[in-house]
């Protein structure tokens, strides 16, 4: 079992990563990204919107079990992250969190 959290802190710290929903969907519509993780509460309309492009363009999703705020802690940032945007693993195994997911 993958330790979610220690995961995703490795990719925020060693990997690329973009934070928010805007730059998920972006990313997600051209298909940039190896791994979008969305907080459980991310609004409504942007996650419809990010899960869309992301299945249009194959992108793996990885719904975050807690808020956005404590997936805003877990980054190490002040505010809350609806929505985290892998580009780059570094030396982590976020990746794996979907594979395991299937």
């Amino acid at each position: 079992m993958v330790d979610v959290n220690k995961q995703i802190r490795m990719a925020v710290k060693t990997g690329k990563v973009g934070f928010g929903s805007k730059d998920a969907l972006a990313s997600s519509g051209s298909a940039r990204a190896k791994l979008i993780i969305l907080a459980k509460n991310c609004r409504e309309p942007d996650r419809e919107d990010i899960v869309h492009n992301a299945e249009q363009s194959q992108v793996p999703i990885y719904v975050f079990q807690d808020s956005s705020l404590d997936l805003g802690a877990v980054c190490e940032k002040p505010f809350p992250v609806s929505a985290l945007v892998v580009r780059e693993a570094g030396d982590s195994e976020v990746l794996k969190l979907v594979a395991e997911k299937k």
